[in-house]
């Protein structure tokens, strides 16, 4: 037995075990322990203490790697994988879990949907994150995706009673199968050409290879189709609107960071491993992928009056900018993408708890709208919502701007001008349209006097989120550095 699982396996493995063991406690505590509905408070204690012991689990790894001088550590054959790589994603995945599980309880109490599967939905989903980030094997990858995917299929449609939400979900769904249909397809050519689903295997076979061999072209660009779809970018993006509206929004949030953040973790293992040897037939069509992203998603967030599909739309054109790095692929471009993707997660966390507070007893507030008269009405609030808003569209001193540097200056570096130029001149259409939210916020006329929701989990995480916006595009060096030293090389 000990040849199949070892103490290394088991090392390795820990943060997924926590993240399932306590996924399926809640299942267990909501049934047997919790049946009343007014105790399903407890279950978030669930979340925090699992959370807490998967934090702890990661943290291990990260100090046994520091203290023993290596690299990385592998595990089963060399299907998984720990590195600062891995550890760097994990901990996102970490902190956005968090962020929803304490603002989702009141939210949950408001649209009558509080159940505790909720809760084991969001840890599976965060087990299967762990498998696309530390993933060095195939089919570790796919059943990390499928996983991941699964769960948020039907946390998109957990506002049962919502027929939008039931909508988004089947959209969703069939539009996810879909994209999976072309990724395994790819997936079995680059096995045809290894006889292995190992990616180191893979990657030694295709580097033997031209890179535009039809076999090698093939794989890569049913592999492309299927991986574009998961981070939203275009022309596959067209499930990211509908889901992102229909979703409880707490759910919405935690798809447009966690659920993006790992794909570009995949993203980045296939295309800086096996396909890296490719690159000079996938940098052209990537090129044409991003300018299209940035083109739908910036062009048509001007016209939206929905907070929810505005901020789907720019999550699209904040895909088209990640993918600008991996075009550059030097290790500018790799460090930008790590701090675009870290900075992210809080500044877009912080967007969409902000229309969590805006949803109160009959009151949806998701609407441009909904926001007029902020200021007047609720100060903190209004300013916290101009800090993302700012960081989003890559204003300094906030965070965003310094993934925007760091993705230019990469783009500089390796001469591609032209792409520099495009993602130029749509920051100033981002612009346009994330300042017609300020606009409402300072100038409109407060109409709506119902007081925001301001539950302790709401204030947390706005605090929370608003703070590190901040303090990442103040103080970066110590966040640069720790992208620095997780570059996937």
């Amino acid at each position: 037995m000990s040849q199949f699982y070892t103490s290394t396996d088991h090392f390795v493995l820990i943060p997924a075990i926590m993240l399932a063991l306590f996924g399926c406690a809640i299942l267990l505590f909501d049934f047997l322990v919790f049946p009343d509905p007014r105790q399903r408070k407890w279950l978030l204690l669930f979340v925090v203490l699992g959370l807490g012991f998967t934090g702890f689990g990661l943290w291990r790894q990260q100090m046994f790697l520091n203290a023993n001088g290596l690299t990385e550590l592998t595990a089963f054959q060399g299907s998984l994988t720990i590195d600062r790589f891995a550890l760097f994603f994990n901990w996102i995945f970490e902190i956005a879990s968090l962020i929803v599980a304490i603002v989702s309880y009141a939210y949950l109490e408001i649209e009558g949907e509080h159940h505790g599967e909720y809760y084991a939905l969001m840890l599976f989903a965060q087990c299967g994150m762990f498998f696309l980030a530390a993933g060095t094997d195939l089919v570790t990858l796919f059943i990390g995706l499928e996983l991941m995917a699964l769960c948020f299929y039907v946390m998109v449609g957990f506002l049962r009673g919502a027929k939008r939400s039931n909508e988004a979900a089947l959209k969703y769904l069939l539009l996810g199968a879909f994209s999976s249909g072309f990724l395994v397809y790819g997936f079995s050519i680059m096995y045809g050409l290894a006889g292995s689903t190992k990616l180191s295997d893979i990657t030694t076979a295709i580097a033997a290879r031209e890179p535009w061999d039809p076999m090698v072209f093939l794989a890569m660009a049913t592999t492309a189709v299927g991986l574009l779809f998961k981070i939203s970018a275009a022309p596959f993006h067209m499930w990211a609107p509908d889901a992102y509206e229909g979703a409880p929004t707490t759910v919405t949030a935690y798809l447009s960071v966690a659920s993006k953040a790992a794909s570009i973790a995949f993203l980045l293992r296939i295309f800086m491993g096996p396909l890296a040897s490719a690159r000079e037939a996938w940098e052209p069509l990537l090129s044409v992928v991003a300018i299209l992203t940035m083109t739908v998603g910036n062009l048509a967030a001007v016209t939206q009056t929905n907070l929810k599909r505005l901020l789907a739309y720019s999550s699209i054109s904040h895909a088209g900018y990640m993918l600008l790095g991996l075009i550059a692929g030097n290790d500018t471009g790799i460090k930008g993408i790590e701090v675009y993707i870290l900075v992210y997660a809080f500044m877009n966390l912080g967007a969409f708890i902000m229309i969590v507070a805006l949803r109160r007893k009959n009151i949806i507030g998701e609407d441009i709208e909904d926001l007029a008269g902020l200021m007047q009405k609720s100060p903190g609030y209004a300013v916290l919502m101009l800090v993302f808003m700012l960081s989003l569209a890559g204003i300094p001193p906030t965070a965003g701007f310094l993934g925007k540097y760091y993705i230019f200056l990469s783009l500089i570096e390796t001469r591609h001008y032209l792409l520099a130029v495009v993602g130029t001149l749509y920051v100033a259409v981002a612009i346009y349209y994330y300042f017609r939210i300020v606009r409402s916020m300072f100038v409109g006329q407060l109409v709506e006097q119902a007081p925001l929701a301001s539950s302790f989990g709401v204030r947390l995480a706005l605090g929370v989120a608003g703070a590190m916006t901040l303090a990442i595009g103040i103080y970066p060096e110590p966040f640069l550095r720790m992208a620095q030293g997780s570059i996937l090389r």
